[in-house]
């Protein structure tokens, strides 16, 4: 299982904190949402009138009263008018006020679409954009799956709360009032047997709000952990069908998603069981208020219309009571999406940029370690996993500097901690005698260009592959890089050329293929700093030969760290560092040989024939 899957929030939000932030988060876009919640406003009067031609019916036609007065007008001729023209004017009053809630269901779908919309993309792209500026050290602990769940899964929940939780909950009290005014005035003692269920509901979402919240932070976690499975097979598909264990994972992300079915059929039954209590509870008051209204009919202080009008008016009067405790309760799932969603925004980065960060053009490459020391987080209660230990050492600008060590021993935590992927715990690492954590990030990483045992690739053309560190670089930029790289000649047979696409990773290209496709874009960038990390130990003689000429080009000029676990492989470095043990030792770099680039041969004082 991931890393991801097995890590919990600690951190917990409660529902107002929760409702201010995301409003918050939608304030950019208030005039949609203002628009969106005053069209959702008119609601309460098309639902008011909604009624109406069912008790001029009852009252005018079939009985005897006399229309009301606002109603005289829209009927031509004197009174008293006929059953004919009376039965016209509720046929036509249905089809308008029908046509008026069709039209306005239409208008506020349409804008509550796009307002939701926006919002998501907005708060997605913020989650996207924090995820990428935290440490790798983040990421090392919780993995990819989880924050990608959180931006993809979990940023919705902006949507769901802002645009259909709190805007409609704007509308619901609008009904509500408005509901309660139009009952009071036809039946005060009505009016307050309706009302009375309101304590219960209130009661009942209490008890149940902080009970769906717990369950859906489980859900949540549990979904999370599924997916991280699926992240995790189809990213080393190629190792689960060498060991034939297709099966096995199988049964690992049914068992996932089985525990986190059960987690969500847990939920579900919370939430039915609250909207049982909820329909009893408002089947109650219903009851009571047509037993009440029929006895006053009978005893004539109530007319059979406004019976039918309160009764009409009571559904309305109840769905906004039910809409303000359902949401209550039941949006326990958006909120615990955005609670997710912010503990994603407030995580902190390990390798913050000062205010008054200083800008670095170009470096001239001169670098000093100062009694360094570093470890990894060991699980993520504050224990730290020693690596480095009393790092010193100094490397004069365009020095090629050889680094050797067992696996594990830490020659790429090096390297990271010179392009300040990490920050080290003790100590001072220099860069033309200025502390790192002084310079601006982007600028001091501009100063490097990495060549990585395993390249990196993305799923583009080869042309933007080699670009991804100069998007501007020109076509012949982009060529004339390549061929430094020793890559045109195969990248020009293939089919589409540079424009030909690499797949996932790269995986459409061998291995040294995609190697030289990364040197070519460490020549674009033409970074003052080189950082190879053992880039020739997964390719054969002849591909490691093309990559290695290929690389003595790129060397010149430029300070150097190359990793490599045989010393043999660092031959022709001006400085050599040993990693035993936590410890870096500068011992005397292998002899140069005629085999080396010129200069550099000619620096070590080897004669060239």
């Amino acid at each position: 299982m991931g890393r991801s899957a097995m890590v919990r929030d600690t951190r917990k939000y409660g529902s107002i904190t929760l409702y201010r932030r995301l409003l918050g988060e939608a304030r950019p876009y208030w005039p949609h949402t203002t628009a969106f919640l005053l069209l959702s406003l008119l609601s309460t009067p098309l639902a008011l009138l909604a009624p109406l031609p069912v008790k001029v019916a009852v009252d005018s036609v079939i009985g005897s009263r006399p229309l009301p007065a606002a109603l005289e007008a829209l009927v031509p001729g004197p009174p008293p008018h006929s059953a004919t023209r009376l039965l016209a004017l509720v046929a036509t009053m249905v089809v308008v006020f029908a046509l008026a809630a069709s039209l306005h269901d239409m208008a506020v779908t349409l804008l509550r679409t796009y307002v939701g919309e926006r919002l998501v993309i907005g708060f997605r792209s913020r989650l996207f954009r924090h995820a990428q500026q935290l440490s790798l050290a983040f990421h090392d602990r919780r993995g990819t799956s989880d924050s990608v769940y959180r931006i993809q899964y979990d940023a919705p929940a902006i949507q769901t709360i802002v645009v259909e939780s709190l805007v409609p909950l704007a509308g619901a009290l609008t009904m509500l009032g408005g509901m309660l005014y139009v009952t009071a005035r036809l039946s005060p003692r009505l009016a307050l047997v309706a009302v009375a269920i309101s304590p219960p509901l209130l009661l009942m979402t209490a008890l149940f709000k902080e009970r769906l919240r717990r369950r859906w932070r489980d859900v949540k976690q549990l979904e999370s952990s599924a997916q991280s499975v699926i992240q995790e097979v189809l990213g080393a598909v190629r190792v689960v069908k060498a060991f034939s264990r297709e099966e096995h994972e199988h049964a690992r992300f049914e068992r996932h998603s089985k525990s986190g079915m059960a987690a969500r059929l847990g939920a579900a039954v919370q939430e039915n069981l609250y909207g049982l209590l909820v329909g009893l509870t408002t089947a109650g008051g219903t009851a009571a208020v047509l037993f009440i209204g029929a006895r006053d009919v009978r005893a004539g202080t109530l007319t059979l219309g406004n019976l039918v009008l309160v009764m009409a008016y009571l559904g309305k009067l109840y769905d906004p009571l039910k809409t303000l405790g359902k949401q209550l309760a039941t949006k326990q799932k958006s909120l615990v999406s955005a609670e997710r969603a912010f503990a994603l925004l407030d995580e902190t980065t390990d390798v913050p940029e000062r205010p008054d960060a200083r800008p670095l053009p170009r470096a001239a490459g001169a670098v000093s370690f100062r009694d360094v020391r570093f470890g990894y987080d060991a699980g993520g209660d504050g224990d730290r996993l020693p690596v480095l230990q009393h790092v010193s050492f100094d490397v004069p600008p365009g020095t090629r500097v050889g680094i050797a060590g067992k696996t594990g021993a830490g020659k790429t935590t090096l390297v990271n901690l010179l392009a300040r992927f990490y920050d080290p715990d003790a100590g001072q690492i220099l860069l033309d005698g200025v502390d790192l954590r002084d310079y601006r990030l982007a600028d001091l990483r501009n100063q490097f260009a990495i060549v990585l045992q395993e390249p990196v690739l993305f799923s583009a053309s080869i042309a933007e592959n080699i670009a991804y560190g100069r998007p501007g670089a020109t076509d012949e930029e982009i060529v004339a890089a390549a061929r430094a790289a020793n890559a045109h000649d195969f990248i020009t047979a293939l089919p589409d050329g540079y424009d030909t696409h690499v797949g996932e990773r790269g995986m459409c290209l061998s291995g040294g293929e995609r190697q030289r496709v990364s040197l070519a874009r460490a020549f674009l960038k033409d970074a003052p700093i080189l950082i190879l990390d053992e880039p020739t130990s997964s390719v054969d003689l002849k591909t490691e030969g093309i990559i290695v000429e290929a690389m003595g080009r790129l060397m010149r000029g430029r300070t150097t760290f190359m990793i490599a676990h045989r010393v043999s492989t660092l031959e022709g470095c001006d400085l050599l560092l040993r990693v035993e043990g936590g410890r870096v030792n500068v011992v005397e770099p292998p002899p140069a040989t005629p085999d080396d680039c010129p200069d550099h041969a000619r620096r070590r004082g080897v004669a060239i024939a």
